[in-house]
């Protein structure tokens, strides 16, 4: 059948063409919707600016064929052949091409926004400045693609093969790249942000300059990854591996990398304001100096001249426990729980429940922070249900009170401005408190139950892993067992009304606040 014979049926409404021989015809311009080109063999066919929208090419040879300018829109080429196809400026949006072969073909500036390339084979394909919004390539081979300058928000690459792939200035914000192979890959300059790379294989890759804000990086692969100015800020790279990662003046802002390997990467000048520093491996790691301005405009430098960087990278995480001098029972349990939910809702630091250890005669809570500076306030609300609660909050602003005065004699704090800003912020968080605890009727339900009542000892450990008692009652530790009898020991109250508790030495509350890291402010 020549193109005439073909254009003279379609015109009188035939439409079903299955496995006509086209190849090397002229059908440009030609307006076919709805064709059945399905099996077809049209390879070298010329469909430059024709309107093909919604035709079927499923399992149709397409190779070398021209569709430069094409009308494709919703056009169904599942498992056809395009092969070192021409399908410049083609409009493929929301077209069908699910284990399609398009090895070399070219797609530059295409569009093929929500279109269906799952498990397609693209590879060397050159897709320059192409779009790709919220199209689906999931286990797609882009092996040695280009894509430079392409927009592929919110696109779905899950488990795709971007191994040698030029992905330099593309757009994937939001983008779903979940376990996918980018192995040596050039995505310098891209956006990267919001996306999900968790478990994604990015070693060696190219990364200068990516924004990966907000980007999910979870037991990604980045050995050996040039991150030369990356912007990682608030990113996830939990459990990452960076063995050997270039990271120079990366941004790491409020970065969550707990359980990341940094063994022999380099960090020189990256800005770690806000960004935790324990639960790495740091072993070899390569750094001169860090930035930790909350801006990242180096306005605060720390150097590593004589220093190990590797103890600035271990620290311990900061916690404040709260002892309890008698085990924890089922009514005051559940109170508890209602007690700290409605502080939460009010003080964000305490979102994360405490971990509990209950034994026969104590109990102990034990809340994990991310940062030094948030151990005084944050314990003035920890201990908020307890009726110990006014006597801690009380030596906790007195400690610092001490300190302050202290300093203006003998000048041993490092950060005495530091001391004030926590003065105005316990005292501001106490006024906070004691509103909390007059609106929320929890806290009054647990006042009554004898579990709160119970003498308590605080204790602050830093990221130094320096502890300090801030309050103890006196009559804490003051019970002893009645009897010999194991089976009907009875714990004894040997409590003394007039027993007072002393502030800690005033050196170890300075050696204390001295060994503070200002990072997670």
């Amino acid at each position: 059948m020549n193109v005439e014979e073909l254009l003279t049926k379609y015109a009188n409404g035939v439409i079903n063409f299955n496995g006509i021989d086209l190849s090397e015809a002229n059908l440009s311009g030609v307006k076919l919707c709805g064709v059945n080109f399905s099996q077809a063999n049209l390879s070298i066919v010329n469909l430059s600016g024709a309107n093909l929208s919604e035709a079927d090419f499923s399992h149709a040879k397409l190779n070398v064929a021209r569709l430069s300018g094409a009308n494709l829109t919703n056009a169904i080429f599942n498992y056809s052949s395009l092969n070192v196809a021409n399908l410049v400026r083609a409009d493929l949006s929301r077209a069908q091409l699910r284990g399609a072969s398009l090895v070399r073909a070219e797609l530059i500036r295409a569009e093929l926004s929500r279109a269906d390339l799952s498990e397609a084979n693209l590879e060397s394909a050159d897709l320059r400045e192409a779009t790709l919004r919220h199209a689906n390539l999931r286990h797609a081979n882009l092996n040695g693609v280009i894509l430079k300058g392409a927009s592929l928000v919110g696109a779905n690459l899950e488990m795709a093969n971007l191994n040698g792939a030029d992905l330099s200035r593309a757009d994937l914000t939001s983008a779903n790249l979940r376990d996918s192979e980018l192995k040596q890959v050039n995505l310098r300059y891209a956006n990267l942000s919001g996306a999900d790379l968790s478990g994604a294989n990015l070693r060696w890759a190219d990364l200068n300059g990516v924004n990966l804000s907000w980007a999910d990086l979870s037991g990604a692969k980045l050995s050996g990854a040039n991150l030369v100015g990356a912007d990682l800020s608030n990113a996830n790279l939990t459990n990452a591996s960076l063995v050997h990662a270039n990271l120079i003046q990366a941004k790491l802002i409020k970065t969550e990398w707990v359980g990341a390997d940094l063994t022999s990467a380099i960090l020189t000048g990256a800005k770690l304001y806000s960004t935790s520093r324990f639960g790495l491996k740091t072993d070899g790691l390569i750094c001169q100096w860090i930035d930790l301005s909350p801006m990242g405009d180096r306005s605060i430098i720390q150097k590593f001249d004589t220093e190990d960087p590797q103890d600035f990278f271990n620290e311990t995480p900061p916690t404040i426990q709260i002892i309890v001098d008698t085990a924890l029972e089922s009514e005051a349990n559940f109170a508890l729980a209602g007690a700290y939910y409605h502080i939460a809702q009010e003080y964000q630091l305490l979102q994360q429940p405490p971990s509990m250890e209950i034994s026969r005669r104590r109990t102990v809570f034990t809340f994990r922070l991310d940062s030094d500076v948030a151990l005084l306030t944050t314990a003035c609300m920890a201990i908020l249900p307890f009726q110990d609660a006014a006597n801690t909050q009380k030596n906790i602003h007195a400690v610092l009170t001490l300190i302050e005065k202290e300093n203006l004699s003998s000048s041993r704090l490092k950060t005495p401005q530091r001391v004030k800003q926590l003065i105005g912020a316990i005292a501001q968080t106490i006024t906070q408190a004691k509103t909390i605890k007059k609106t929320k009727k929890n806290l009054h339900l647990a006042a009554k139950i004898k579990f709160f009542q119970a003498p308590t000892q605080t204790i602050l450990t830093n990221s130094s892993a320096q502890t300090l008692i801030v309050y103890e009652n006196p009559n804490f530790a003051k019970r002893f067992i009645n009897s010999t009898n194991t089976e009907t020991a009875v714990l004894t109250d040997v409590y003394s009304e007039s027993a007072t508790y002393t502030l800690p030495a005033l050196n170890t509350l300075i050696d204390f606040v001295n060994s503070f890291h200002y990072v997670n402010e």
